[in-house]
């Protein structure tokens, strides 16, 4: 399957589903980035919180029977530097998806005659696709604001647009470093001081190296301050700022009214399967 962007034409012809991640009020508007890309030819547009409510479940059991340490495995940068460089975790690493390919399963299930592609704050989504019958292809977000430029598609005057489908308010926090352990609600299945929260590819590599105490859960990131600090988000934006337009996201979307048929009910993943 040819995964190449460059491979694409638009404005789109045909069936495309924008499947996006939460973090993308770092870099756009919402709900205007709604809009915008229909404007450039996708026929629905969904984010990635739905699948993320699906993987919280599947942490959430493990973590009750596992007699070892569990490795998040939500960032393929994470997964991609322990298999690399820390084979003795390979097997700590928890064998459940990404936000990415549990919600490209769902939207499979959904959209069967649909391209699928994702809207991303990283690379390693990128390669994370390659081997993902469930994701066509990857933009990130430079190349989403490239091409806005390069088809003259602005904001529009009156904010409009609604999700497609799969809204899930909680884990719009997801692009937070420590938001899975928060969302999976894991604290009623294991004590606070048996989970550590760790951003930044060096501090997990040097907790890695030496780890200070034994837990059951290690809730990790690549990116400083997680998703938000992605390589091809808002460089001129401050953590603190990138921290505070995802809670006043999260804030905003808890007020909208959304139709039953639109929320991300567990149903309507009914016979996937998340984990192995």
């Amino acid at each position: 399957m040819k995964k190449d962007v460059a491979n694409l034409k638009f404005p789109l012809k045909g069936k495309y589903v924008a499947m996006i991640a939460p973090s993308f009020v770092v870099d756009f508007s919402y709900p205007s980035i709604i809009h915008r890309l229909k404007k450039l030819g996708f026929d629905k547009v969904v984010e990635l919180t739905f699948g993320a409510k699906m993987i919280n479940r599947e942490y959430n059991e493990k973590l009750k029977t596992s007699k070892k340490m569990l490795i998040s495995s939500t960032c393929p940068g994470i997964v991609a530097t322990i298999i690399n460089r820390f084979p003795q975790y390979k097997n700590n690493l928890a064998k459940i998806d990404s936000p990415m390919v549990s919600m490209g399963k769902i939207c499979r299930k959904h959209f069967p005659k649909h391209k699928i592609i994702f809207i991303s704050p990283c690379d390693f989504k990128k390669i994370e696709a390659k081997s993902c019958k469930y994701v066509d292809y990857v933009i990130d977000y430079e190349e989403l604001k490239k091409l806005f430029k390069k088809y003259k598609i602005k904001k529009p005057l009156f904010k409009k647009g609604k999700f497609d489908k799969f809204y899930n308010d909680y884990t719009k926090i997801y692009p937070l470093s420590g938001a899975l352990a928060k969302t999976a609600h894991i604290k009623e299945v294991i004590h606070e001081n048996e989970w550590i929260e760790i951003d930044g590819i060096q501090e997990v590599i040097k907790f890695l190296k030496n780890p200070k105490k034994r837990i059951k859960f290690l809730d990790c990131l690549f990116c400083d301050g997680g998703c938000i600090g992605g390589p091809h988000t808002n460089k001129k934006l401050s953590k603190n700022k990138k921290i505070k337009k995802i809670k006043s996201y999260l804030k905003k979307a808890k007020r909208e009214d959304i139709p039953e048929d639109k929320k991300g009910l567990i149903k309507k993943a009914k016979g996937l399967k998340f984990s192995n």
